[in-house]
């Protein structure tokens, strides 16, 4: 049944998906990250080749687009001005994957690969996974909350907890670049290392990197305080994200 018979955030959330999606294909490709292996399979383009991998991307991106304008019933919309809560998170969702989303933070992703540890800083790392997991992240608790009906300051306490997640789930996925294994991971095990990469291990060591991932998610918990029971699901992602295997 289409995602309008549902909640109103639904088929935001279906556009998230589609649009992590499109980044997991395009990031997989030998121009970008140049990995074989997603989720224990063949990635799209050893699969279909590149150029159907590039516009399968592309097809997911602007489908996600048409389906959140398509699917979303405004009427069912919380609060005040639902068309605009609505406008405000297609906004958001153009933003997350644009030069302040997940294209500026793969650019500079790609500036820093290769380069020596002394030559690539942690405000570097922050501002690339800030702008490529956190985005994302951002962008999925944002419309949820506006179009839930929440106000400004909820929207932005929601914000601060998917900034500091979305930087422990990259803390936590360079750990497991170096401690699991491909069949575990269901990627290439390793591959940072081989590609030359800056991450969180590369520059603070793995027992420093695993004090961050706890450090950023404490901070992302305490940024909860103020919603009580009803944000244990998103306490208990942080938990998951930090303590996951895969």
């Amino acid at each position: 049944s289409p995602a309008s018979h549902y909640s109103p955030c639904l088929p935001s959330a279906l556009a998230v998906e589609m649009i992590h999606t499109m980044s997991l294909i395009h990031d997989d490709l030998p121009s970008m990250d140049d990995d074989d292996l997603r989720r224990g399979m063949p990635t799209c383009h050893k699969v279909y080749g590149e150029d159907v991998a590039i516009l399968a991307g592309d097809s997911l991106l602007s489908t996600a687009f048409e389906y959140v304008v398509k699917y979303t019933d405004a009427a069912k919309i919380p609060g005040n001005d639902p068309q605009r809560r609505l406008l405000d998170v297609v906004g958001r969702l153009g933003a997350s994957v644009g030069n302040v989303g997940l294209a500026g933070g793969q650019a500079r992703d790609l500036e820093c690969e290769g380069k020596p540890a002394s030559a690539v800083t942690l405000d570097d790392l922050r501002w690339i996974h800030k702008h490529k997991t956190a985005a994302l992240l951002k962008v999925s608790v944002a419309a949820g909350a506006i179009l839930g009906g929440a106000d400004e300051g909820q929207v932005e306490s929601l914000e601060a907890f998917a900034d500091n997640i979305g930087l422990a789930f990259q803390v936590a996925d360079d750990i497991l670049d170096v401690t699991a294994d491909s069949a575990t991971l269901g990627k290439t095990a390793g591959k940072d290392l081989t590609a030359d990469k800056a991450t969180y291990v590369r520059l603070m060591g793995l027992e420093g990197a695993r004090e961050e991932a706890r450090r950023l998610k404490d901070e992302a918990v305490r940024e909860l305080d103020g919603w009580g029971e009803e944000a244990d699901g998103l306490r208990a992602v942080a938990e998951f994200i930090i303590g996951r295997s895969n």
